[in-house]
C-alpha cells in the first residue's frame, strides 16, 4: 500500500486531505495527516475579534470534524523531515515513512526577529492580531482605550493576508467613530511597501481610502527595532515614529521544522515550482499554502485555488503523466472597509486587481475595486463558506485560474 503523508491540518492541508481521499483508491493508498493542534482556526476571523464582531468561539472548531474518517489523524509536533530517506520524525518519537509528502505547515509570526519588539510591553501597549491569543488581548485593551496615537506597522514582507493590516485600520476608523472618540485617535499605517498594497493600481485606490478616512501613511519604512521605553519604532536608517498603541505584523516565517530539515529559504519557506506546486528539490514532495516561497499572496483563497491545481497534478504525477503548469498565482480577497461596506480584489502573478464585476461578468453580485455593502456581506458570508464548503474540498463556482471576464482594463 502506498503512503501519502500530509504535514499540517490548517486550511491547505485539510482541503488536500479531503480532495485526495475522494480521488485516490483507498484500497491502494493510506493517507495520514499530522498536526500539533486538535483545534482548527478560522484565521480570517481574527481580524474581527478586537472590534467585538467575532468572539473566540466563532473562529475555532475541532479539526477532526473537518477531516475524512478514512484519513489517519496524528496529533503531534514534527521534529524533522528526512527527505532523502522519505521519512518524518515526530516529537512523540514516532517515525512515519511516505511515498509522497505534501507540506502544508503554514507560516507564523516571529516577533523575536525584531530587536525590542517582544519586550515588557508585549500585550500591554504592543499587540498583534495574527494569533487568536493576540486578537483576544487586543480586544480587551481596545474596550477601555480612550485614545492616542495608534500605529499599525508591517515589519517586513511577505505576510499572511496582505490586506489585513489595511482592514484593521478601516475597522478601527469605524470602531472609534462609533465610540465617539475618533477625533482623539491618530491612525498611522507604517509599511515597508511604497504604498498601501503590493500592486500599484490597487495601491493607488487604497491610498485614497486612507486619505478619505484620515489615516496617515508612512511608506518605505523598514523596521529595525522597537524602543519600548520611549514608545518608538525605529527604521534601519534611523527614522523614528512614536506610538501610544502599536499594532504590529511581525516577521512572518515558515515552520521551524523546515529550517531543521534543510528544506527552506532564509524565512523557512519551501522553494516550490510556482505553477505545478512541486518541490524544487524533491520530486515526491509537494508544497501548498503559506509554506511555499511563491510570489503569490499568503491567503485562504490562494490555498483553495492551489488545492484545485495540486489535486489534478498529484493524480497526473502518480499515473506517470506530465503535470500541468496551471497555478497562476490567483488570489481573491474581500477587504472590509468599515461602516458595513467592503471592497473586492481579484488578481494573479501577472494581472493587477482591476475594476469590474465578479464572479458573473456584468452581473456580479460583487464589484471589484469598488466599495459596496454587498462586498461586506460577501466577506461576512465567507465564514459559512469556509466551514461548510471550502475546508471539505467541495467544488466552488470560482475557477482556480483567474479570468479576465467581467474586468475592465
Amino acid at each position: 500500500m502506498k503512503k501519502l503523508l500530509i504535514l499540517g491540518a490548517g486550511t491547505a492541508g485539510t482541503i488536500m486531505a479531503n480532495k485526495l481521499s475522494q480521488q485516490l483508491n483507498l484500497n491502494e493508498w493510506h493517507i495520514t495527516i499530522v498536526d500539533k493542534d486538535e483545534t482548527h482556526y478560522y484565521q480570517p476571523g481574527f481580524l474581527f475579534i478586537p472590534f467585538q464582531i467575532y468572539s473566540r468561539n466563532d473562529v475555532i472548531k475541532p479539526s477532526r470534524d473537518y477531516l475524512p474518517p478514512s484519513v489517519e489523524v496524528i496529533v503531534s509536533g514534527i521534529d524533522i523531515i528526512e527527505a532523502d530517506k522519505n521519512r518524518v520524525k515526530l516529537t512523540n518519537n514516532k517515525v512515519l515513512t511516505y511515498d509522497y509528502l505534501i507540506i502544508a505547515t503554514g507560516s507564523q509570526i516571529n516577533p523575536e526577529e525584531t530587536e525590542g519588539l517582544k519586550n515588557g510591553n508585549w500585550y500591554k501597549n504592543i499587540f498583534e492580531f495574527y494569533t487568536l491569543e493576540g486578537a483576544c488581548h487586543l480586544q480587551k485593551f481596545l474596550k477601555h482605550w480612550t485614545g492616542g496615537k495608534l500605529v499599525m506597522n508591517i515589519v517586513e514582507m511577505p505576510i499572511k493576508c496582505p490586506v489585513a493590516p489595511l482592514e484593521f485600520l478601516f475597522l478601527a476608523d469605524w470602531w472609534f467613530t462609533e465610540k465617539g472618540i475618533r477625533d482623539k485617535v491618530d491612525l498611522t499605517f507604517v509599511t515597508p511597501l511604497p504604498g498601501a498594497f503590493t500592486k500599484p493600481k490597487a495601491s493607488k485606490i487604497l491610498n485614497s481610502f486612507l486619505d478619505k478616512k484620515n489615516i496617515n501613511l508612512v511608506s518605505e519604512f523598514n523596521t529595525g527595532s522597537v524602543d519600548g521605553e520611549n514608545n518608538k519604532i525605529i527604521s534601519f536608517d534611523g527614522k523614528e515614529i512614536e506610538y501610544d498603541l502599536l499594532v504590529t505584523v511581525p516577521t512572518n516565517m515558515g515552520d521551524p521544522v523546515i529550517e531543521r530539515s534543510g528544506l527552506g529559504d532564509e524565512l523557512n519557506f519551501v522553494p516550490t515550482n510556482k505553477n505545478t506546486l512541486q518541490s524544487k528539490q524533491h520530486e515526491n514532495i509537494f508544497v501548498i499554502g503559506d509554506a511555499t516561497d511563491l510570489p503569490s499572496s499568503k491567503a485562504g483563497s490562494v490555498a483553495h485555488f492551489q488545492a484545485d491545481v495540486l489535486t489534478e497534478n498529484f493524480m497526473r504525477h502518480i499515473e506517470g503523466l506530465p503535470m500541468l503548469e496551471e497555478f497562476d498565482g490567483h488570489a481573491n480577497c474581500f477587504i472590509e472597509s468599515g461602516f458595513g461596506k467592503g471592497l473586492l480584489i481579484d488578481f494573479n502573478y501577472d494581472v493587477e486587481p482591476l475594476p469590474g464585476k465578479f464572479p458573473l461578468p456584468g452581473i456580479g453580485p460583487f464589484s471589484l475595486l469598488q466599495e459596496t455593502k454587498m462586498n461586506h456581506w460577501g466577506k461576512m458570508m465567507f465564514r459559512w463558506v469556509y466551514w461548510n464548503l471550502l475546508l471539505k474540498g467541495s467544488e466552488l463556482p470560482i475557477e482556480a485560474q483567474m479570468t479576465m471576464a467581467g474586468k475592465r482594463l
